[in-house]
């Protein structure tokens, strides 16, 4: 089976988990998700099965929204409810300095993503490290944030939305909001992934590949049985002949070529377009 759909990861559920019981629902060995959700997150999956687990880097991803509930005062090593140890009081904010907050933390934003991430240190992930006890150390990233919308507040915890770049740490979001605030800890207890790119929730609906591609087409003015056999491919043949990456449409499938110093090299061919 070859099929593109968003799916819904529950929270306290690990990605990978998650993936093995879409397999079993579809009864395909061979899938794949773009954009791994920390277990006690929830929301919007991108899901591959069969080919289609090779169109990932090829598709319209970003930006991506999130809404979270942030506790403020409270500390976490993990920056989320799951390791919270202690609790400090804080007193209550005006709706004013939160609404201000948020739009202070708009724009690129330097800082140490979470030592309980994914991130690689001598081929082993943070997380395994840190949760064995071993000091982490990880270089800063950058990220935008696009736009930030106040959901809610109820003394200690403060519900938003956040519209940001990918790779974005929403935990780490959340530590510098607090910090914002004038308060040392701030650790999420809820975080919702609402939409990557153009992709959400609608009930794992089969997706027209075609329309979620954030690579330009290009057209093949060439015998198209060239494409159908995967022959040579000529630059000299095709619309548009600058170096880059494009998809050609085959009606019922894709094709996906780079172009280099003339050269042309297939990324992708007859990929079914749902």
């Amino acid at each position: 089976m070859n099929r593109l759909f968003v799916a819904y990861k529950p929270a306290w559920i690990g990605s990978n988990r998650f993936l093995s019981q879409l397999k079993r629902k579809y009864s395909e060995k061979k899938a794949g998700f773009s954009g791994t959700l920390d277990p006690f997150a929830k929301g919007v999956l991108i899901i591959g099965l069969g080919t289609h687990t090779k169109l990932f880097r090829f598709l319209d991803k970003t930006p991506k929204t999130y809404r979270a509930t942030l506790w403020l005062g409270a500390h976490s090593d993990s920056l989320d409810i799951e390791l919270v140890d202690k609790i400090e009081d804080t007193k209550p904010l005006s709706l004013e300095s939160v609404h201000e907050a948020l739009k202070n933390i708009e724009g690129t934003l330097t800082y140490e993503p979470p030592i309980f991430s994914a991130k690689k240190i001598d081929g082993q992930r943070a997380y395994d490290l840190a949760r064995a006890g071993k000091e982490v150390i990880l270089n800063k990233i950058t990220s935008t944030i696009y736009a930030t919308k106040f959901i809610s507040y109820c003394h200690p915890f403060i519900t938003f939305e956040a519209t940001v770049s990918e790779g974005t740490y929403i935990r780490s979001l959340g530590r510098i909001l607090a910090n914002t605030l004038g308060i040392k800890d701030g650790s999420l207890t809820a975080l919702e992934r609402l939409y990557e790119g153009q992709f959400f929730y609608e009930n794992e609906k089969a997706l027209d590949i075609k329309r979620y591609l954030n690579i330009p087409q290009n057209f093949y003015l060439g015998d198209l049985t060239n494409i159908f056999f995967g022959k040579p491919l000529h630059v000299k043949d095709f619309q548009i002949r600058e170096n880059g990456t494009y998809w050609i449409d085959n009606n019922d499938t894709i094709t996906i070529v780079s172009f280099s110093e003339n050269q042309v090299k297939y990324e992708l061919n007859k990929v079914e377009v749902c």
